[in-house]
């Protein structure tokens, strides 16, 4: 299994579903070793063998200065080269999106290629587009069958404005070299058929579920005189903190009480932050920045609504983790997540007024709020990570099938 980021050591929900669905296929009896760009020399998982590429040795690849970072993701990618763009010296402006990036995936490839000739497995299994390019280079190397599995889109990254064109080529390259796809969604499955020219029998739906382990289900909701609406996730285009803070505003209007709590980090929150200066909500609405571990856990038990206004979310663990913590959730139509959960609100994301009103009624009615934190927390006890693991098993002996093995 390819993947670009494990807990610890991950920035986002790639990471979480990795962690989820390897634990899901232990609990199968899967044996699943993970690769992994970097990580610290004592990184390990007790589920899992994790493997660094950059690590493996007999590899000779020019070295390059480059901003990617381990765990870096697409979008955080984005972010820190606009920031070279607009505060680098002219060398640094130099480093554009179409060369350094791709040498970073170019290299895991070739590492990629030398670990899956030293490596005894069945089937490889490659997350996101950063890793097609290192599953192709695995299957042509052993010639075992291929998965990749499709989390996030470069369309749901961009917004479908600005897409760029090797991003989008790698991404097709993994597809129409897969035996079979993974897609996090119907929403994921039917972006990548119209935009990609996927045949839709070729893709296995994998919704994504939610960790209970470690999880202190007895801790308190936190409470006091003032009201709590969160956000939760990277604060870039694709996350709607736009709409967020736009429809804060109409609340504020009318319930006065209340705070907007914004936690994540991303290319979007100078915006964000001088957005909410704008609108008179500097004294409404806090950055929290990136969190971790069980903190997350805290911020839904602090909130008395979650909030997820994703312009473009192709599933979205977040939803699960708050109804976890009987936190009531407000999603965006435009998610995968909608597919699945039942026990939420649900709004377009574009749609700012009937988002407030929403929004406005959980805070000013407590039987609704006491019902959505109910219902939506005996809902989320399905959301095993055993059953898209099971669905992994199934796309696994597909891919084994169309290559001829048993």
């Amino acid at each position: 299994m390819f993947g670009w980021e494990f807990p610890p050591f991950n920035k986002g929900g790639l990471g979480v579903a990795c962690y989820g669905i390897t634990k899901g296929l232990s609990n199968k009896g899967v044996k699943t070793t993970f690769v992994i760009p970097k990580a610290p020399e004592d990184a390990h998982a007790d589920h899992v063998k994790l493997v660094v590429a950059s690590n493996i040795k007999n590899v000779s690849i020019k070295e390059i200065h480059s901003p990617m970072a381990a765990y870096m993701t697409n979008v955080e990618y984005q972010e820190r080269i606009r920031h070279l763009l607009l505060h680098g010296n002219e060398k640094s402006k130099d480093e554009i999106y179409g060369q350094d990036l791709f040498q970073e995936v170019e290299r895991y490839a070739l590492r990629a290629r030398k670990i899956a000739e030293n490596e005894d497995f069945d089937v490889i299994h490659a997350h996101d587009w950063m890793t097609y390019k290192a599953g192709i280079a695995a299957k042509n190397a052993t010639g075992k069958p291929l998965v990749v599995h499709i989390h996030a889109t470069e369309f749901d990254r961009t917004g479908g404005n600005g897409v760029n064109q090797y991003v989008y080529d790698i991404e097709k390259s993994g597809f129409d070299n897969a035996d079979v796809i993974c897609a996090v969604s119907n929403f994921t499955k039917n972006k990548i058929v119209e935009h990609y020219g996927v045949d839709p029998n070729k893709v296995h739906v994998v919704h994504n579920a939610v960790e209970f382990t470690n999880f202190n289900e007895n801790a308190q909701k936190i409470s006091g005189n003032e009201k709590i609406v969160l956000f939760l996730g990277r604060i870039t285009l694709q996350k709607g903190p736009d709409y967020f803070v736009e429809a804060a505003r109409k609340v504020a209007d009318k319930v006065k009480n209340v705070k907007f709590v914004i936690a994540g980090s991303g290319d979007m929150m100078p915006k964000m932050i001088e957005m909410a200066a704008e609108k008179g909500l500097a004294n409404k609405m806090l950055f929290a920045g990136f969190l971790r571990g069980e903190d997350i856990d805290r911020a839904y038990k602090m909130a008395d609504l979650y909030v997820m206004p994703s312009v473009s979310e192709p599933f979205g663990i977040t939803p699960l983790e708050a109804m976890r913590n009987g936190t009531p959730v407000l999603i965006s139509k435009q998610s995968g997540v909608s597919e699945v959960v039942n026990h939420c609100l649900k709004v377009d994301f574009w749609d700012i007024d009937e988002m407030a009103n929403k929004m406005i009624a959980v805070l000013n009615h407590s039987p609704l709020k006491e019902c959505l934190a109910e219902h939506g927390g005996q809902e989320v006890l399905k959301f095993s990570w055993d059953v898209p693991a099971q669905k992994c098993i199934d796309a696994y002996k597909s891919a084994i099938e169309k290559r001829g093995g048993k």
